[in-house]
């Protein structure tokens, strides 16, 4: 059973998350405070967080980076704040998705079908090297000048999708609906913001990329 751990301080959102995941027969774990979701993930493990960004005491981002300190956990954010600088933010924390408040239910949970998705194993491929990256597609690992790279599940999806199509247009219809779903294709200013992230994580100089191109208005393309 797939594990789901709850974090916001309102019991009434917790209280309805948890009732709509059980119906559909996931496992649900409850946090109303950084510090217990922080000792509920050592302690129990989840296959998922859904974590409040605006929690009393240890925020939400704070969350993510001690999350991120040991682990992949998938991470979907959840924030009644709109500035697509929080998103920015929350992403570049190390968080995989953000959905706004309010939000449909038939959303969150195609969101975090997506997330599992991402985590899931994948069969051996090859390795790759482009000038200083070396991205080991089996291992899911990627490492710049020899010195290892923290990557999102996220992060890790486009990576491997652009790779795995070297030299080729991936459109941004293609890469939406591979990583985060088939329900999605129109939210290109996820890949926005998710690029600009990979190309400060893993290019020598971001604003002028050598490997993970954009190709204006259609796609993006992994060039060695």
């Amino acid at each position: 059973m797939t594990t789901v751990l709850v974090v916001d301080d309102e019991p009434q959102i917790r209280r309805a998350l948890a009732t709509n995941l059980k119906a559909r027969d996931y496992d649900v774990l409850q946090a109303a405070t950084g510090e217990e979701a922080l000792r509920l993930v050592a302690e129990r493990r989840p296959d998922v967080v859904i974590l409040d960004i605006g929690l009393p005491g240890m925020d939400g981002i704070e969350v993510v980076h001690g999350l991120r300190g040991w682990g992949d956990v998938p991470i979907i954010m959840l924030s009644v704040r709109r500035d697509e600088g929080d998103k920015v933010e929350a992403l570049d924390a190390g968080a995989d998705d953000y959905l706004t408040k309010p939000f449909g239910m038939g959303e969150l949970l195609a969101r975090l079908r997506a997330a599992l998705r991402r985590t899931g194993p994948s069969e051996a491929e090859p390795v790759i090297d482009a000038g200083p990256l070396h991205i080991d597609l089996a291992a899911k690992r990627v490492s710049r000048d020899d010195t290892d790279v923290h990557l999102t599940p996220t992060e890790w999806g486009l990576v491997e999708q652009l790779v795995r199509n070297q030299g080729k247009l991936v459109t941004q219809r293609q890469l939406l609906q591979a990583v985060w779903g088939p329900e999605y294709g129109t939210e290109t200013h996820y890949l926005r913001v998710y690029m600009a992230a990979l190309r400060r994580k893993l290019e020598e100089d971001p604003g002028r990329p050598r490997h993970f191109l954009t190709e204006p208005g259609m796609g993006y393309r992994f060039e060695v």
